[in-house]
């Protein structure tokens, strides 16, 4: 019997992808990461992805359907690809996401090491989205997710040909809706379990509290600045904010609403200014994978997506020598932020993305 390795956090999405798999004529094993210890993140709760009630629930659904599971202690990896590279982009001014590394380093790429170990054909995870081959071009091509409310596409630009012919997504047919009636149907005891919503080394979600404890830094205050460059007030340190941040910029005096249009680390400012500022037309972006394999030799038209749920904004994007990536967009886009990821997008085809790294006017 094949064998498939079950990417399982405890939640009802992985658990019901196990069953299918199973259903499928696989044989599953369930793999729960363990990323790291609540003593890493100062924190003592039980509501990440990585908590021992998680484990529980993942090692339950195991028994009750009849697959061998384990815990796989990937916590150094996970330091070091996720949280001390979240710290870096925020201390240089950026805005990180970590889950899109997570699904990078661990869960498409740690995963399929012990997957090839355990003699699996298959990776399985619980994401929203669809592999397709194309037998036109003799290519794998990574689909969106046909519930568009949970479409998890934008955080796995990263795969690769050879990933995606060892992975499997077997949500990506259904709502969401439909996959807690399945794990009822199924007679899973996680059916109504609520989806964490926080970063899961960050729970409580004061990322600049995690930043101090985990780096031992603590910039101090610094300058609120206008366009203009104008001191205008107080901050309490640059990476309290990231771009397109209005809750909890204090700024007296001036009028309107207060926007960050930008963060300034060398000098610890951060700069203030209208909505209207934050709309740019083009971005640049490195580290850019292009699922295909095959970089595009002309510009080419796209949708693209700057923000997980973004609506998409139709675009050209064009290789530059150096390999990155040049986004100019029809319409100008709100709040662009260096750090985050461009997805690139053909209707329904993922093509690509990458890391921003530029963000302007042209």
């Amino acid at each position: 019997m094949k064998k498939a390795l079950i990417a399982m956090s405890g939640g009802v999405d992985s658990s019901v992808a196990a069953v299918f798999m199973k259903d499928k004529g696989y044989d599953p094993i369930g793999v729960t990461m363990k990323l790291y210890d609540n003593d890493d993140i100062s924190l003592d709760t039980e509501k990440t992805c990585c908590s021992l009630s998680d484990v529980e629930d993942a090692r339950n659904v195991a028994i009750k359907v009849g697959f061998p599971y384990y815990v796989f202690n990937f916590k150094a990896r996970f330091k070091e690809k996720v949280m001390d590279k979240f710290c870096n982009f925020y201390m240089c001014g950026k805005t990180p996401n970590p889950c899109i590394d997570c699904n990078r380093y661990l869960k498409f790429d740690e995963l399929h090491r012990r997957a090839k170990e355990l003699g699996c054909e298959l990776v399985v995870t619980g994401h929203y989205a669809r592999i397709r081959y194309d037998e036109a071009t003799d290519s794998y091509q990574l689909l969106t997710g046909l519930d568009e409310s949970k479409d998890q596409s934008y955080v796995l630009y990263h795969m690769t040909q050879d990933l995606l012919a060892e992975t499997d997504f077997p949500l990506g047919e259904f709502t969401k809706d439909e996959i807690r009636a399945k794990a009822e149907e199924y007679g899973l005891a996680i059916a109504d379990k609520k989806e964490s919503q926080d970063i899961c080394f960050v729970p409580d979600g004061d990322y600049a509290s995690f930043l101090e404890d985990f780096t031992g830094q603590h910039v101090g205050e610094g300058d609120f600045v206008d366009i203009e460059g104008n001191v205008i007030g107080t901050h309490k340190g640059y990476y309290h904010y990231t771009v397109g941040q209005r809750r909890g910029v204090q700024v007296k005096g001036r009028e309107g609403r207060n926007y960050v249009v930008e963060v300034r680390p060398e000098t610890n400012q951060v700069v203030i200014g209208d909505n209207e500022d934050l709309f740019k037309n083009s971005l640049v972006a490195d580290d850019f994978n292009w699922i295909s394999g095959h970089a595009p030799t002309e510009p080419i038209k796209v949708s693209a997506r700057t923000r997980y749920h973004q609506k998409l904004t139709s675009a050209v994007a064009t290789v530059m020598e150096d390999g990155n990536v040049q986004v100019k967009f029809d319409e100008p886009v709100r709040a662009m932020t260096k750090g985050q990821a461009v997805v690139l997008y053909d209707g329904e085809v993922v093509l690509g993305g990458g890391t921003i790294i530029e963000v302007k006017n042209i």
